[in-house]
């Protein structure tokens, strides 16, 4: 009998994740894998309290609120028998949702904290920046990683019978989990403080936690390593490739990519938000239906109160869960964490969950030439406007299109078009009418970004200065 042939997938995953992703491989892991808040938080907790040596926890958002108050007092908990705890949060995450109190509680308890990216006026052109990554560490045994932010939206409010959002994660045990101590490590550095892996490792020498082969894809601003494994794999795969996605704004290119694996049979779906926090990128994401519905990608919008999930699984063998959402503030500027899983054991339990969620979802279809949801949606409470980076750029994508004609347009981009174009008559108005309306943020603009290249143009240089002696 002939040995069985290895698929695309496996040949890409054994040789090219690395230099494709930066990804980098560990072998011998268990992976289990956690749905919503209510399985991933009490891992999370119950990780902590169980912490020996060290706790290191990264997330975009550590909400002031009963569920991130219960993980506050986790840490404080930990740090006051010993262990050592790192807190690490993104400033734009929490800027609105946490006050500066509750950072000094944990301060105040031992606990060590270090905010990602605050404003600074040497820094104004990173703004964008974030860390969007969801990773907590204890002891280089186990670790947590996925899609939630630490706030109560992602526990629900059982009481008051308000389910949580949609969202999901992995729990890893084994080298993986000890390597994922120089990820948060990169992090903390580059929030400014000093981090040195070697003095958190246990004693012990690392046990293999199962057998399951796992890459991770430590993403970083300009790095679009998932970007181009995505396209990659849309290109590879060879029955199957479902997606969920929270805030999908892609680019022509990786649309492309997934419209021509459905033209070759492929079995492609994606899964998002029926109503998102997010009503700019919601629209924005909607501009993309039709040429996945005509290319024969199954588009499916959730009806519960918010899929915020993260993931793919290709071929019923491979898996990914993580934080990176299909648009180019997560694929360029963001700092991002996906794990790609080769194990058709936790495909399965993948696919498995999927077809649950798509029982709770309506199809979008194209009936009479027009995008429209299969059957009836249930009204749903709305959220916030935001992401305003990964909206800025799909709109920018819109109206470069229609400028430029670079692409073909369609009738679910007229909402996009027409706000883009009342907004822009909005500006034209008011500066004839009223200059200084326009004039004063535009030179507030300008200003900022002088101050800002003047003080990068002087930091290069005093750096030159003291690296060559002649100067």
């Amino acid at each position: 009998m002939r040995p069985k042939a290895d698929t695309p997938l496996e040949i890409l995953g054994r040789y090219s994740f690395g230099r494709v992703a930066d990804a980098i491989r560990y072998e011998g892991n268990a992976v289990s894998l956690l749905r919503d808040g209510t399985e991933a938080f009490p891992a999370q907790l119950e990780a902590i309290a169980a912490a020996k040596h060290f706790v290191l926890l990264e997330n975009y958002i550590l909400q002031d609120d009963p569920l991130g108050r219960s993980f506050a007092d986790a840490l404080a908990t930990a740090a006051a028998r010993g262990v050592r705890c790192r807190v690490l949060y993104d400033w734009l995450g929490c800027a609105w949702r946490t006050p500066a109190g509750f950072w000094r509680s944990l301060r105040a308890a031992g606990v060590e904290v270090r905010v990602y990216n605050p404003p600074r006026w040497g820094h104004l052109l990173i703004w964008g920046n974030r860390d969007h990554r969801k990773l907590l560490c204890v002891d280089g045994e186990v670790a947590v990683t996925g899609g939630l932010c630490l706030g109560q939206q992602w526990a629900g409010e059982p009481a008051l019978g308000i389910p949580p959002w949609r969202d999901t994660a992995i729990e890893i045990r084994g080298p993986a989990a000890t390597g994922l101590i120089s990820t948060f490590a990169d992090s903390w550095r580059a929030s400014g403080g000093r981090f040195d892996p070697s003095e958190l490792v246990p004693c012990d020498p690392v046990r293999a936690g199962g057998d399951i082969a796992l890459w991770v894809l430590p993403g970083r601003p300009d790095g679009m390593g998932l970007y181009r494994l995505e396209q990659l794999m849309a290109e590879l795969v060879e029955r199957s490739l479902w997606l969920s996605d929270a805030y999908f704004v892609a680019t022509t290119a990786y649309v492309r990519a997934l419209a021509g694996a459905a033209r070759a049979g492929i079995d492609v779906r994606l899964l998002v938000p029926g109503v998102s926090n997010e009503r700019v990128v919601q629209a924005l994401s909607r501009a993309a239906y039709r040429p996945l519905l005509e290319a024969g990608v199954r588009v499916f919008e959730w009806n519960g109160p918010m899929m915020h999930a993260k993931t793919a699984v290709a071929d019923g063998s491979w898996s990914r869960v993580g934080s990176s959402n299909s648009n180019l503030a997560s694929w360029m500027t963001n700092r991002e964490l996906d794990v790609v899983i080769g194990d058709a054991g936790l495909a399965a339990q993948m696919e498995a969950m999927y077809e649950q969620d798509l029982a709770n979802s309506t199809e979008i279809v194209l009936r009479s030439g027009r995008v429209r949801p299969s059957a009836p949606v249930p009204r749903r409470s709305a959220g916030r406007a935001g992401r305003l980076l990964a909206g800025a750029v799909g709109l920018g994508s819109v109206v470069g299109a229609t400028l430029s004609r670079h692409r073909p347009l369609d009738a679910s981009e007229a909402r996009a078009i027409g706000a883009a174009g009342v907004s822009l008559l909005a500006v034209a108005v008011l500066a004839v009418w009223v200059p200084a309306l326009i004039a004063y943020p535009l030179a507030l603009a300008a200003f900022w970004v002088a101050v800002a290249l003047l003080g990068r143009a002087w930091r290069l240089y005093r750096e030159r200065l003291g690296q060559d002696p002649k100067a």
